[in-house]
């Protein structure tokens, strides 16, 4: 797992300490350019990327995607690594 963010360095360590993370967290991203690449939304006043999460196959492929255009709609670290788990087991 790693998360993308568009934050400061200060505040993606406040990030991780509050939710004890423990993948890498890359920060500093710009909001226009990753939702151009990912086909996120973004706010424009104040600016900021809203939530996307992504599941992949080894070989790249989107196995899920959850994206949102709102305060909701995202993907938890530990749901998404028994998902994760769960699609390692059966292959897919």
């Amino acid at each position: 797992m790693v998360a993308l963010s568009v934050d400061s360095e200060e505040d993606a360590k406040k990030i991780v300490e509050r939710h004890t993370l423990t993948y890498p967290l890359l920060f500093g991203l710009k909001a226009r350019e990753i939702a151009a690449t990912i086909g996120g939304y973004i706010n424009e006043e104040p600016l900021h990327l809203h939530p996307s999460g992504f599941i992949l196959r080894p070989n790249g492929t989107i196995v899920l995607l959850v994206q949102s255009s709102g305060a909701i709609g995202r993907l938890v670290a530990a749901d998404t690594a028994g998902l994760i788990q769960h699609y390692q087991k059966k292959g897919a």
